[in-house]
């Protein structure tokens, strides 16, 4: 069964009309009428209803054109895969839906093995599977544990959130915070964090979020004003924020249970020996932290 015919057919199905179809296809509606035909002598039966100035898809026809339509998604999917595949032997491609392990992957204490690439994007926790499957990442960092007949999650370690305070408000003489006791202020804040931006909109629902795209902006203000911000026990890895030994600010870790992440590397299992020397290294690494 040559796939032209398949796409033909799915085509018309969506179109409604050979005259349509032909242009979608960008060939002409002679072409499309033979290729219909061929498809019907093919299969030995009729998929068209045909009437003068009118043809439709017989019951027949509309199931051959979903069946079609699978078989060209099945068809590309299994021409991605393969060469998702073929790529993951040559290099092993890193992704995350939180920030921390991508700020602890790119540290400079940190050495990942040769031929590593590592998605700067957040992903999405939902993809994880099919972006495992499909051989697209080898190795992804989330909240979330998976466990399937393919799919299997390592904890890796637990991300602990921290609210960095001007040295002379009333909380920072405290040596640990709820988010009770930062309720209503305004917060300087990167966009981009993931789960973590559910968790703190959560807890300070009277709190002024002034969320940052860029994280050399977020850097400069943080540098040169006082608005609270929010870091975490991985955010030494991170270059671009200031010491709070820099500014007015002290580090103050909060105590409540939202504010604990724990964060798992999730893999195909087919994959674990490939895997398994990077995750030594971030354990080792993230026990520092």
């Amino acid at each position: 069964m040559e796939n032209y015919l398949l796409e033909e057919l799915v085509t018309f199905a969506a179109t409604g009309t050979l005259a349509k179809t032909a242009q979608q296809l960008n060939v002409t509606q002679p072409t499309v009428t033979r290729g219909m035909q061929k498809l019907e002598e093919t299969l030995g039966v009729t998929l068209f209803a045909r009437q003068p100035n009118r043809i439709t898809l017989t019951a027949t026809g509309k199931l051959a054109a979903a069946k079609a339509a699978d078989l060209l998604h099945a068809q590309a999917d299994f021409v991605t895969t393969v060469q998702n595949f073929d790529r993951r032997q040559r290099q092993l491609r890193l992704g995350t839906t939180v920030p921390g392990p991508l700020i602890l992957l790119k540290s400079p204490q940190f050495k990942l093995p040769p031929r590593t690439q590592i998605e700067r994007h957040l992903l999405a926790v939902k993809q994880i599977p099919d972006l495992l499957s499909t051989n697209q990442y080898t190795l992804i960092f989330s909240d979330h544990e998976f466990q399937s007949t393919t799919v299997e999650s390592q904890y890796v370690g637990t991300e602990r959130l921290a609210v960095n305070l001007n040295k002379f408000m009333l909380q920072a003489n405290r040596t640990q915070l709820s988010f009770a006791d930062v309720k209503g202020l305004s917060f300087i804040v990167l966009s981009d964090i993931g789960a973590w931006r559910t968790v703190i909109q959560q807890a300070l629902p009277d709190a002024k979020f002034l969320y940052q795209q860029q994280r050399m902006a977020f850097a400069e203000i943080t540098k040169y004003s006082d608005f609270p911000y929010f870091s975490s026990n991985l955010s030494q890895f991170d270059p671009t924020l200031p010491a709070t030994t820099a500014d007015n600010r002290v580090q103050i870790p909060l105590a409540d249970p939202s504010a604990q992440m724990a964060l798992y590397a999730s893999y195909l299992k087919r994959n674990q020996q490939t895997v398994a020397p990077l995750l030594q290294e971030i354990h080792r690494v993230w026990q520092n932290a």
